[in-house]
């Protein structure tokens, strides 16, 4: 093994187990932690200098992006004006891993003043900053990845690991629903992944290929030419889902020994076709197709009849129109 991967597996694995050993640690502090932010009438003013203010601002954005109202407020700013961002019903997350940032300390006194409670992530639970703070949560770390043990990794690494626990554990006390984070994220993948549904992409009503099973093969064709998807389902005397034929099927029937005008729809069906719901995300059609190589879905009703179909090109311009 080279010398830069024998470094980099003794990275990942310092950084993996100063995680693993803030589990124990989770205990009431934890939980009015939250319950605090949580409570929070105003916003979530997270602060921090330095490599801790980095992940301060990527805590920051998971939680203004999770349905907790949040921003960055950089301290030594703070202490040049930025505090009027600071309003009573406000509650501060602090990130200092010493906790004797200077700046950090400098910007407490005003906001003890308008009288906002502190949340502080610190690595060291003894400092002058925890001792100003309402919930202290210890977020230290036996050693950095760093090769000298000073450049901040471990302990950044184990800082935005419960901000981020702080941060699911507030989605699932709002009750944040798929429909919510749509809404906050309405451009990209995440939003075209939960913001679709079958139903807003699938082709329905006339422009559903279906054809009985009696029928004769130049009628199928006829269907699928005349609807453009591809394939055409294939329904029984009561309307109900038998199967369906696809270009690829037509293809293979080319290479049987009897004349294709003597097969009939019902025979030459692909049976138990896959089905998906119309109140289904669109994201689900996506990796169904993926995984069975697909270009199609049927969209069924609760008596197994065709009320829709959705074909891979209408996902992929979805996608691209967002």
């Amino acid at each position: 093994m080279s010398k830069a991967r024998r470094l980099a597996e003794r990275v990942l694995r310092l950084e993996a187990e100063a995680i693993l050993a803030l589990i124990p640690r989770l205990d009431e502090r934890f939980d009015r932690a939250v319950d605090l932010l949580f409570r929070c009438t105003g916003r979530v003013i997270v602060t921090g200098m330095g490599k801790s203010g980095l992940i301060g601002r990527k805590i920051a954005a998971t939680l203004a992006s999770t349905g907790t109202p949040a921003y960055f407020l950089h301290p030594a700013e703070g202490v040049h004006g930025d505090l009027g961002m600071v309003a009573r019903g406000d509650v501060m997350l602090a990130l200092s891993n010493s906790g004797e940032t200077d700046e950090v300390l400098a910007i407490l006194p005003p906001l003890k003043r308008l009288g906002v409670p502190i949340v502080l992530l610190t690595g060291n639970p003894q400092s002058t900053l925890a001792r100003l703070c309402e919930v202290v949560l210890d977020v230290a770390v036996a050693e950095e990845a760093c090769p000298m043990n000073l450049a901040p990794t471990s302990s950044t690494t184990a800082a935005l690991a419960v901000g981020d626990a702080v941060a699911m554990a507030l989605l699932e006390l709002r009750g944040l629903r798929a429909e919510d984070f749509a809404a906050l994220h309405p451009r990209g993948s995440l939003g075209w992944r939960t913001l679709f549904r079958i139903a807003d992409l699938m082709h329905s009503g006339d422009d559903v290929p279906v054809v009985r099973a009696e029928a004769l093969m130049k009628d199928v064709i006829v269907e699928m030419t005349r609807k453009r998807l591809g394939m055409t389902t294939v329904v029984d005397a009561d309307s109900r889902l038998l199967g369906v034929i696809t270009d690829g099927d037509l293809r293979r029937m080319h290479l049987r020994a009897e004349p294709v005008a003597n097969l009939r729809a019902g025979e030459v069906a692909s049976r138990t076709p896959k089905t998906i719901a119309a109140d289904d995300l669109a994201a689900k059609a996506l990796e169904v197709m993926e995984t069975f190589a697909i270009t199609s879905l049927v969209i069924v009703d609760g008596e197994q009849r065709p009320v829709g179909v959705i074909h891979l090109h209408d996902i992929l311009r979805a996608k691209i129109d967002m």
